[in-house]
């Protein structure tokens, strides 16, 4: 969604611009392949922690093609000095980059930088002229003539989301993407899926969380505007599924109650959707859910994390309770819709029991669908800070590859609490939960499951047993 909003962005200012993702082109063309069919003068990467490392390696190539290279997204924004290091890295952007990526675009027509050749046949990074107004754009990293890297004044948060033209969503090549998720596991495998953002940043500050790009502001659109993008996705692009990707979608719940009604009264709940990410349970109410029920919705997303209240409150600072999400789970399934349901183990002051309630818990709410997932400290977050301070992790011998909510492996042990104990305590749950006699016999009856066998059998023998290695 943030290439698509760039996208977005960059054709209302009227610039030729596509989106290339690697997944959907996988076995259709690399991106070595689609630099050399046709020249990229400017290539912009957007990157999340764990794929900073392969976000270098685009850039090098497209660095290697001719192109001005310009990195932006969750990661850059919080470490932007590490990628401007970088020589294949020309540009950063942090933040939110609508106004930036056009900002950029028209100071390129006037000074496309220079590249100061020595006798290094190596890549050399661009440098830019400061005279032509480089350090007037708010958000932006840059090299100077000197090569000296310059850090402009962050960008203010976008006040007005209306303002802001819609994500390109008919430059993905939709008819490759499989479902809005597997890690949700769509409604449908073949899906026409897409995703909306309603409302940007999240008031909340549980110490996992890293919110680089929207931040604890939260920020809605109106629900004109949003039902204007959602027609789109229905009418004009033929969606069979639409995803709410935001960070807390139901913050404000009049709001929330009042999209559902705008989209019974457009006719748009003819369209299943899901909510992607966790809703918070402490904004919810009975007739929210029977709202989004008529309303289209399928399944609906908690952010449960903890079946104790002392981790919640005074570790991840949730600002919720296991009873508040008792009573939300109960509330949408009698609503009629499926739930799915996020845990956390290995977080500070766990310990066996309290991994053992997170577990009690799932079994007890019963989810459709449960994710168990290591903690895992994101460069920034209150959670790295205090790794840090207790020498745990530092910059110096992290591998950013690693750091990933799905990986297999704890990311750091806790006082009296191996890595060991986190991991066998996360199969534990696994197998609890997913090999019950009722669970057995839903996952057997799925069409999917034997369409896709060898895929579920991998995942399986590495989220339940610990054999071989999850993708």
């Amino acid at each position: 969604m943030g290439l698509g909003y760039l996208a977005g962005a960059l054709l209302s200012a009227g610039y030729e611009t596509e989106i290339w993702d690697a997944d959907a082109e996988a076995g259709y063309e690399t991106f070595e392949e689609r630099l050399k069919r046709e020249p990229v003068p400017v290539v912009g990467i957007s990157s999340p922690t764990p794929l900073i490392v392969s976000a270098w390696r685009a850039a090098a190539t497209a660095k290697q093609a001719g192109a001005i290279t310009i990195l932006g997204g969750p990661h850059p924004t919080l470490m932007p000095h590490e990628s401007m290091e970088k020589p294949q890295v020309d540009l950063v952007v942090r933040g939110e980059a609508e106004e930036t990526i056009v900002e950029i675009m028209r100071l390129l027509e006037r000074d496309p930088g220079r590249v100061l050749h020595s006798g290094d046949t190596a890549i050399q990074p661009r440098r830019f002229d400061p005279a032509a107004g480089w350090g007037d754009v708010a958000g932006l990293s840059w090299r100077d003539l000197d090569g000296e890297i310059h850090h402009n004044l962050d960008r203010p948060l976008a006040r007005d989301l209306d303002a802001i033209p819609f994500p390109a969503h008919h430059l993905f090549k939709i008819e490759r993407y499989t479902n809005l998720n597997p890690l949700t596991d769509g409604l449908d495998p073949h899906a026409r899926a897409y995703t909306i953002v309603t409302s940007r940043g999240c008031p909340y500050k549980c110490i996992y969380c890293s919110k680089p790009i929207t931040g604890h502001t939260w920020r809605a659109r109106s629900v004109e505007n949003v039902i204007a993008e959602w027609r789109w996705l229905v009418e004009d692009l033929g969606a069979t599924e639409i995803g709410v990707t935001d960070d807390v979608w139901n913050l404000d719940l009049k709001r929330a109650k009042a999209l559902c009604r705008a989209l019974i009264a457009n006719g748009l709940n003819r369209v299943p959707w899901i909510t992607i990410h966790g809703m918070k349970v402490n904004h919810t109410d009975p007739e929210l859910f029977r709202l989004m029920k008529a309303a289209g919705c399928k399944r609906v997303g908690f952010g449960f994390e903890s079946g104790n209240d002392r981790i919640l409150r005074e570790v991840i600072r949730k600002a919720q309770t296991v009873d508040m999400a008792r009573q939300a789970v109960r509330w949408a399934k009698e609503a009629g819709l499926e739930t799915m349901g996020f845990f956390i183990f290995g977080m500070p002051g766990e310990t066996e029991e309290t991994m053992e309630q997170t577990i009690r818990l799932a079994l007890e709410l019963d989810p459709d669908l449960a994710h168990f997932m290591f903690a895992t400290p994101y460069p920034g977050t209150e959670l790295w800070k205090m790794l840090e301070a207790q020498g745990r992790i530092s910059y110096h011998d992290v591998e950013w590859g690693q750091m990933a909510i799905q990986d297999d492996h704890a990311h750091f042990e806790v006082d009296g609490l191996s890595r060991e104990a986190i991991e066998r305590k996360w199969h534990e749950a696994h197998r609890r939960f997913y090999l019950r006699p009722r669970r057995i016999i839903r996952i057997v009856a799925r069409r999917d499951t034997w369409r896709r066998l060898p895929y579920y059998a991998r995942q399986a023998a590495a989220m339940l047993f610990g054999l071989g290695e999850r993708r």
